[in-house]
């Protein structure tokens, strides 16, 4: 049985979450014989959206594919670049004529492997359309073109959309991963149909922060509930996400395992503009 190792990576949380990933990407795909990386880098560029060069960056650092999320549209030059770079995804889920695209096939000498991306709706803006009713109906469409290793980028606040697109694709794809709380959570497995799930893959970004911002910014906007700028923390990174292994003939999910790997020797970062 040939199996596809997959590495994902939650989101990417400003200049020292990017340049903890783009060092670490190399070595882990040597490590841990990885036959493709996705990482969400919707946080990569000062905590707020991505920049064309970051994305450029991170995809000659080894990642396939780039997923995004509710800040997408933060940095206006991405915008332009989108229809450019078909392994940039945005959520499926926004209105046709959206720049870009929610979902991409790539050739690998393991075959095609595709990644959807999707937006939920709870608690979260923009609001966009019916995720489930978008993932499911690409998802059926890939499988229907041959395409049988399929994972699922859900970017969405709450756990039980997340869990129940988990149920809706069980059977249908390789793959539901949660991104967005910035918080890994413990709940990997893989359900009855073959699908592997875990609700938050976490993010890649500062150990002692509030969600990868300064704790002492996070804690003054709480106590006080006056408005402030929440600047990228400072230290070492924990690097988050999850490995996969998959059938490559039936797109089943063999193993799924958490990647929690705090990195004591960060990379020096300058400081980066509040947001």
């Amino acid at each position: 049985m040939s199996a596809i190792r997959i590495l994902f990576l939650g989101d990417i949380v400003g200049e020292p979450g990017r340049k903890a990933v783009i060092e670490q990407l190399p070595i882990l795909k040597q490590k841990e014989s990885l036959d493709f990386i996705i990482v969400n880098g919707e946080n990569a560029a000062g905590g707020k959206g991505i920049t064309p060069k970051i994305a450029i960056d991170l995809l000659r650092a080894g990642a396939a594919v780039i997923t995004t999320g509710d800040h997408v549209w933060d940095q206006s030059e991405i915008v332009a670049y989108f229809p450019t770079e078909p392994r940039l995804l945005r959520p499926l889920n926004y209105p046709e004529g959206t720049p870009g695209h929610g979902s991409v096939v790539l050739e690998t000498l393991k075959g095609r492997i595709a990644v959807i991306q999707v937006q939920g709706r709870s608690f979260i803006q923009p609001s966009l359309e019916n995720p489930f009713l978008a993932a499911e109906k690409e998802a059926v469409r890939l499988r229907a073109d041959g395409v049988t290793t399929i994972v699922v980028d859900i970017h969405a606040e709450t756990t039980s959309e997340k869990i129940a697109m988990g149920r809706l694709l069980d059977g249908k794809v390789s793959a539901v991963l949660g991104t967005h709380t910035h918080v890994q959570t413990a709940d990997e497995s893989i359900f009855p149909g073959g699908t592997g799930y875990l609700t938050d893959v976490g993010m890649c970004g500062p150990e002692e922060s509030v969600l990868g911002r300064n704790i002492e910014s996070v804690v003054w906007r709480f106590k006080t509930s006056l408005p402030t700028r929440f600047p990228i923390a400072k230290g070492p990174v924990r690097i988050c996400g999850v490995t996969l292994e998959v059938d490559a003939h039936t797109g089943a999910c063999l193993s799924i395992q958490r990647v929690s790997l705090l990195l004591a020797d960060s990379p020096v970062c300058q400081p980066e503009p509040p947001c």
